[in-house]
Formats: structure tokens, sequence, C-alpha cells
């Protein structure tokens, strides 16, 4: 039998993958609020294995991905202060080769709750606030209360002796510190009634009604279907509505010929709106982001949830660079879908999802919930009505794009109704030079307003009465 040279069995043993695994990469670190929470995402370019431990004076966790090196826009060393309650600062460096490790230095009693996600891979760290202590409760009596001394209750009996079962068992009287007081009662004079009012006085004034209120309730109408629903059967309102502005942060959506961003314009349009329900509707505002900010899709509905909210819009920007002249507005609402065109404009806005195949059968289920759908297809009529209406006075004959179905990472996880809005077309020049437009954009958010306002009236609510 010849022998092979060591450095043949050596190169033929790091081909089989037995020497080492193939060399990850970190590729990136995120972080973002929900509510009283905040999540990290560290970003792994395969699967992976990590360790973690945490550590005090200062408070800060760290985590080992093992087989990696960190290459965060092309350097080799990351380190970002962070503006949040819970997390101050994070740190990313390759301390021995082959070993990436991510340093989250933490506000004082918070807790750290890692998951490993695949498909993209990488790290999920939530992060929360210690619960607080309940306070020590300690019952004194008055200080004046008087003292009672009870003495001891007797041991049971043990045996069945007739005799000792028999005696009375006698307990002491109690003793008070001091003996009560009573007080001396004074005998009660029946009150002096007024004399009578003679007939001449004026007769006193009649007692005042409490004043009705002057809003009244007003039941739910059919949809325009003719159909009824949970949602209408059982009078529910809107009280609070959740605006989500698309993309933002790293993610600028679509971009117009003359520069013109997707999160930047779909961001004013969207404060303009919250002003207008704030101001006419009187319901409640949430934004998912009101700056520059990358929220995940998940997260986005994740806070309306959290929130409690009646309503979810997220509001979009059109794009189709095949075809410069097309323009128009759009309207979705979740559901399945064979179009071409829908799922095209679905992959596109799904592009930061973060879910993985395994996800699929639980997504189907939210999916067809049909009240919600049926909901959201009504509220997405009156939208889309609302914004054609404003179109087509800028660009005659256009057609109306319509109502579509389309499953919207984005709204998946809502349980309310929702709907995904597209504004218009940032590919088509003149379009694009409109929504450039302030005066524009107002008449965009109030578009979006009436639309809203019309859903809403749909729906059992409170109207002021009339004399």
């Amino acid at each position: 039998m010849r022998l092979l040279p060591a450095a043949a069995i050596f190169v033929s043993l790091l081909s089989s993958g037995t020497v080492h695994a193939q060399m990850r990469f970190v590729t990136g670190v995120r972080h973002w609020q929900l509510g009283d929470v905040t999540r990290v995402a560290i970003e792994v370019s395969g699967e992976f294995k990590f360790r973690s431990d945490r550590l005090h004076n200062p408070d800060r966790i760290y985590f080992d991905i093992l087989n990696a090196r960190p290459r965060i826009d092309s350097k080799r060393g990351y380190t970002e202060l962070v503006s949040d309650p819970l997390l101050k600062r994070v740190r990313v460096a390759e301390t021995a080769p082959g070993v990436t490790r991510i340093v989250l230095d933490l506000a004082d009693g918070v807790e750290a709750s890692p998951s490993q996600m695949i498909n993209p891979s990488r790290l999920i760290i939530e992060l929360s606030a210690a619960p607080a202590a309940p306070p020590e409760i300690s019952v004194l009596p008055p200080a004046d209360s008087p003292v009672i001394a009870v003495a001891p209750p007797p041991k049971p009996l043990l045996s069945l002796d007739r005799s000792a079962a028999d005696k009375k068992i006698s307990l002491p009287p109690p003793v008070l510190a001091s003996p009560p007081v009573l007080a001396k009662v004074e005998p009660i004079k029946a009150p002096e009634l007024p004399p009578l009012t003679p007939p001449s006085a004026p007769a006193a004034p009649a007692p005042t009604l409490p004043a009705r209120s002057s809003a009244v309730a007003k039941s739910a109408r059919l949809t325009s279907t003719g159909e009824s629903s949970l949602v209408r059967a059982l009078g529910l309102k809107i009280n609070r509505v959740v605006i989500d502005p698309g993309h933002g942060g790293h993610d600028e959506g679509t971009m117009g010929p003359k520069g013109l961003l997707e999160k930047d314009l779909v961001l004013d349009v969207s404060l303009r709106l919250g002003k207008l329900i704030e101001q006419r509707l009187g319901a409640e505002v949430v934004y998912t982001r009101t700056d520059d900010t990358f929220i995940p899709l998940e997260g986005r509905t994740q806070l309306a949830n959290d929130k409690k909210a009646d309503l979810f819009l997220s509001v979009h920007a059109n794009s189709s660079p095949a075809a410069p002249g097309v323009t128009g507005i759009e309207t979705y609402y979740l559901n399945f879908t064979d179009s071409k065109d829908a799922l095209s404009v679905a992959a596109r806005e799904n592009a930061n999802a973060e879910q993985s195949v395994f996800d699929l059968r639980d997504i189907i289920q939210k999916i067809t919930l049909h009240d919600k759908v049926e909901e959201s297809r009504e509220f997405a009529e009156r939208i889309q009505a609302s914004l054609y209406a404003l179109s087509v006075r800028n660009f005659p004959g256009e057609k109306n794009r319509g109502v579509r179905k389309a499953p919207f990472v984005v709204l998946i996880g809502a349980s309310m109704p929702s709907v995904l809005a597209e504004i218009g077309f940032l590919s088509n020049p003149k379009e694009e030079s409109l929504l450039r437009r302030a005066e524009y954009r107002q008449k965009v958010a109030e578009a979006l307003y009436r639309g809203i306002s019309r859903y809403s009236g749909s729906l059992s609510h409170f109207q002021v009465a009339k004399n």
C-alpha cells in the first residue's frame, strides 16, 4: 500500500470539511424599539453556533459567533453608541481567530432573551426591563387602638377519652390596655321648623334636570356587497389608528428619475395624515416611525397589535421602471392572488421580511381570517375611491387600477383591518414632480383621510344629534 504525503492528507481532510467548517461573516447588527422592548438582530452569512455570557460593573452581555469574522461595512470592527433606554452601546470585534464577539452594553435591570433564526441566518436578542419587585407591605394597628391579648388556642384532642372530651375549655377574657370610655349621650332636640310660606310668596323654582348628551349612537351599515360582519354586528368603533410610513433608514424604497425617495415621500404624507385624523376624527394616531428609521416589516404590525389599534394603514409609492408612463393608484388588502402584477409588487415590498419557510403554515392561517379580510377589503375600497378621485383630476382618462389583494408581510400579523396604499408611481416623471410639491402631498393626505373617515362612518359610531 502506497502512503500519501502528509500535505495530501491535510488537503483531503480540508476539502471534506472534517478539519473546520466554512468560515462565516457577521455582516450587520441592527436594533429597534417596539413599545417597551428593544430588539437586536445580529446578521450572519450562514448557519452558525454561538455562546454567550453576562458580565457586571458595568452591566453587559456578549455573544460569541463561532467560526465567523466581522465584516460590517467592509470593516473588521464596529462600535455604535445607542440612544435607547435599555441599550447603551454595541461593540463588534474578532477576539480570537474565527470568533466574533458582539457586546451589548445594557442599562441597569435589563433582561435579555436570545433566539436563533434561519433563512436568513441571524440571532435575535430581545431586551426588556426586569419586573420590579413588589413592595413589602406591613400592617400596623392604629396608635390609639386598644391592645387585645388572646390566649393561644387549646391543643387538639388526640384521645377519644369521653371524660377528657367533655371537659370545658375556657379562654381567659381579653386584656384591654385601658378601659373603654363611654361618651355621654346628650338628648337630641327636634329642629325648629321654618314658618309656612305665605300664599303671596313666589313659588320655588323647579329643579333643573341634567342635560342630555347631544351624541347619539348610529348603527353600522352593511358593506358595499350588502353583507355584515362581526365587526359591524358587535357595534365596534374606531378609536386608534396606526399609520405606517413604508421603508426608512437603509431601506429607501423606490426612487424617482429626479431622485425623490419613497421613504421620504411617504413619511411626509403620513405625518400630514395623522394630524388630520387627530383634528377631525378625534381618534388617537400611532406611527410606526416618525423619522428616517428602519423598522422590520413584522415589527410594524406587532406595534399595531401591542397598541390595540383599530385600523392599520401602510403608505407606499409605486414604481414601474419598464413602463415610465404608467400612473395611478393601487390599494391592497391581505389575501391570496395569482395576479403577476400584484405578486410582483408584494415581492418588492416583502424584500425585508424575516420569516423562514417554516413559518408558511402559520402565515396561511393568518391570511385566511375571514372577517378581517372582508373588513380590510371594505377599508381598501374607501381609500382607493378617495385617492383615485384626486389622481384622475391630474391625469384625465387615467384607468382606475382598483383594489387588489396580495400577501404583504406588513399586513399579515395585524389583528385589525389593514390596508397598503400605493399613492402614485414615482417612476413617472410627471407624477414624481407632483409628489415633490407640499400642496399636492397635503391633497394626498386629505384623500387618505376621507377614505378613513368614510370607512369609519360605515361602522357603528357616535354622531352629534341635530336639533
